[in-house]
């Protein structure tokens, strides 16, 4: 009964594999917008998986305001973050509008506001002889909302970025845990940590190995498609709207000298190669040593509550969390090192004009017009009707 068992579990885990990978599939070709919603939808559930560990429901009846404050601090975060994203990347819209102005630039200050309402709410809730208890989830929320939300909120600016940022992270952390386990059940003997006991140091060092490879694989044919490389100008695009752009230099060819000590062996000064491929390495490395400590966190939090798994949402996987315990945390680490090291920033009409209205008066702004107005009637690019039109 227990073959039987196992062999059902299999079977079960390997058909919601296969299903996982196509939905994945389809999504990233229906374009940029869905992969968004996708995160968002994940972002969510693991939050409520997380959060339901430490709920007791007993308590909950009796105590006013507990869950809808959960859900309160997760709304507030949740408009503070996409706000910020929104800002940075419609500003052009969002800017020019009258409507919108306000709330793009005071965003911040309205999101506090919201986090101050939602902490009143939770002081004046507190009740004598369940002080520990409020306090313990208070503390829990903000600590999800801290390990979930926000790193989630970084996933989807790799989205934005390109998809490489966001399948590259993704399938690093999916080759690594593959062959984790595929070297630990061929060679593993020495146990890597108590947390997790089935892991070994075998099996960790031989991911690494593998991860490096098939990363660099990977990014080599995923530089090619110019879906994957080119930042979202547009959310109608998909994988099949022949979407072009001016590639990040770290996609196209560079030349770079050859160490002295191997000149002899390669009979050869200097080579040319895409740097994109030093950078994976990186991102490998980091997926294979630091990304499984995600795991091991999920691994210590289940051990704490005694439980096998965060929830039942996928058949022989567990819950959410259970499949987004690395994924986040690699995520967060792909927006920071992009961010740091491959990101450029030429100046734009966007940043331009977020400056003119964040740091002008309206008298510096009309001055910043007819300036304009006058270089471009110089150049012949205007009539002089247009300073009327103005009012300038």
């Amino acid at each position: 009964n227990e073959k039987e068992k196992k062999r059902q579990n299999f079977i079960v885990r390997t058909i919601w594999t296969i299903v996982m990978i196509g939905g994945f599939a389809v999504m990233l070709a229906a374009g940029h917008i869905w992969m968004i919603a996708l995160v968002a939808a994940l972002q969510i559930l693991t939050y409520k998986e997380v959060i339901a560990l430490a709920h007791d429901k007993s308590r909950q009846r009796k105590l006013p305001y507990g869950k809808v404050l959960t859900w309160y601090l997760l709304a507030s975060t949740v408009y503070l973050l996409y706000g910020e994203s929104v800002i940075y990347y419609f500003r052009e819209v969002l800017l020019v509008d009258a409507l919108l102005l306000p709330f793009a630039t005071h965003h911040r200050f309205i999101s506090y506001m919201l986090y101050i309402i939602g902490f009143v709410i939770f002081v004046s809730s507190l009740e004598k002889g369940h002080y520990q208890y409020q306090f313990t989830q208070f503390a829990f929320t903000h600590v999800t909302l801290l390990l979930v939300v926000v790193q989630a909120h970084f996933v989807m600016n790799n989205i934005m970025s390109g998809m490489f940022w966001l399948f590259l992270p993704t399938s690093l952390v999916v080759i690594n845990d593959i062959f984790a386990y595929l070297c630990g059940i061929t060679f593993g003997r020495t146990p890597l940590i108590k947390i997790s006991p089935k892991k070994t140091v075998e099996g960790f060092v031989g991911a690494w190995i593998s991860t490096v490879i098939f990363g660099m694989l990977l990014s080599y044919l995923l530089s090619k498609w110019q879906y994957m490389i080119c930042p979202i100008s547009d959310f109608s695009e998909n994988a099949f709207s022949n979407l072009t752009c001016e590639p990040n230099p770290v996609f196209l060819k560079q030349s770079f000298n050859v160490p002295r000590f191997l000149v002899p062996l390669v009979y050869q000064t200097t080579y040319e190669i895409e740097p994109i491929h030093y950078h994976v390495i990186i991102m490998a490395t980091f997926a294979s040593l630091i990304a499984p400590f995600g795991g091991f966190f999920a691994s210590g939090l289940k051990r704490t509550f005694n439980i096998k798994d965060f929830g039942d949402t996928i058949p022989g996987h567990g819950g959410i969390t259970d499949r987004m315990d690395c994924q986040f945390l690699m995520g967060f680490f792909a927006y920071m090192y992009y961010t740091s090291f491959i990101a450029v920033h030429p100046l734009t009409i966007e940043s331009v004009l977020n400056t003119a209205v964040s740091s002008l008066t309206k008298e510096e702004q009309l001055q910043l017009v007819s300036s304009m107005h006058r270089y471009l009637y110089n150049q012949g690019y205007t009539s002089s009707d247009a300073s009327r039109c103005l009012g300038i």
